[in-house]
């Protein structure tokens, strides 16, 4: 199990920034927003990849995941969604995820997360799941032949919240290109233990995201620790199964104070987790240059 921070609560700061103070704060990977400000798809060229596959490098860095699923560039948060009434709005999603898949593949990413549908906005849920799996398939041939796998991340409020509703769904799709982005926080939030579902959901599970929800079971991400899910079950349950990949801590609502947030999700980790490396307790050098004043440029020099 290796530790990595989604870059969604880094939206301050150029991607390039973001994977050094990732680096610097101790975590072993990043997960990519495939978004505005950092890694929007038709806003790179090849020096971008360039630059963020060399800083990676230098940092000694891995990609955890693509976060496909937010659209700022195109929409919000969920949409243009997989359910959309309109189909050209539908379609932008699929053109987006296509993309995504083709970035992922670049950059050398195992795997793109994206929502679980959508908001229903009144749609009858068995037509919203027969457009979604149609606007899986026509992205399914393409994920296939990049080896990059697509993950289904079921969440409150959305066409596919638990975990029974993603096990019905995902039968029948292929599991060489499909899976589940465990997000467990969203598990939480709708009555479930995330716990109780690792071992439940371990064969189609390929990503974690990590954060604390409170006890009121309300969808507002939470630093570890903060809230009333017990996270060293889940992590326990998770470490059993001798899992070789990423669990991401996801912290979009603390924008605002990225670093410091990233920093105690580093220290409450490393304090059930000794091996890791220590959390620095001086200022980043990139908070004493002042470069994450404002909404930086996307990218810097390599």
């Amino acid at each position: 199990m290796n530790f990595a921070f989604s870059a969604n609560a880094f939206r301050k700061y150029s991607l390039i920034d973001t994977i050094e103070i990732l680096s610097d704060l101790g975590y072993e990977g990043i997960e990519i927003m495939a978004d505005i400000p950092h890694a929007y798809p038709p806003d790179l060229n090849d020096r971008d990849i360039d630059a963020i596959l060399a800083t990676l490098d230098r940092c000694r860095m891995q990609i955890s995941n693509i976060n496909a699923f937010m659209l700022w560039a195109e929409g919000d948060t969920w949409h243009p969604s997989w359910i959309e009434a309109d189909g050209r709005q539908r379609q932008k999603r699929i053109d987006h995820t296509l993309r995504c898949i083709e970035l992922a593949a670049r950059l050398g990413a195992p795997s793109i997360s994206t929502e679980p549908g959508g908001p229903l906005e009144g749609m009858p849920v068995e037509t919203g799941l027969r457009i979604f799996r149609e606007g899986l398939e026509a992205v399914e041939s393409l994920a296939r032949a990049k080896e990059v796998k697509v993950l289904i991340e079921p969440e409150p409020d959305l066409l596919i919240e638990r975990s029974d509703q993603f096990l019905r769904f995902i039968d029948g799709l292929d599991p060489r290109v499909f899976g589940l982005n465990f997000d467990i926080g969203h598990f939480y939030c709708v009555n479930e233990d995330p716990a109780a579902l690792v071992s439940a959901l371990q064969g189609h599970t390929c990503h974690y995201h990590l954060e604390d929800i409170s006890a009121d079971r309300v969808h507002h991400h939470l630093i570890p620790g903060m809230g009333a899910i017990d996270l060293p079950a889940v992590l326990g349950e998770i470490n059993q199964l001798d899992y070789q990949g990423f669990v991401t801590v996801e912290l979009y609502p603390y924008e605002d104070n990225p670093v410091e947030t990233a920093r105690k999700a580093m220290a409450y980790l490393r304090a059930l987790y000794p091996v890791l490396s220590p959390v620095p307790s001086l200022v980043s050098p990139h908070e004493k240059s002042g470069k994450n004043a404002g909404l930086a440029p996307a990218y810097a020099a390599a």
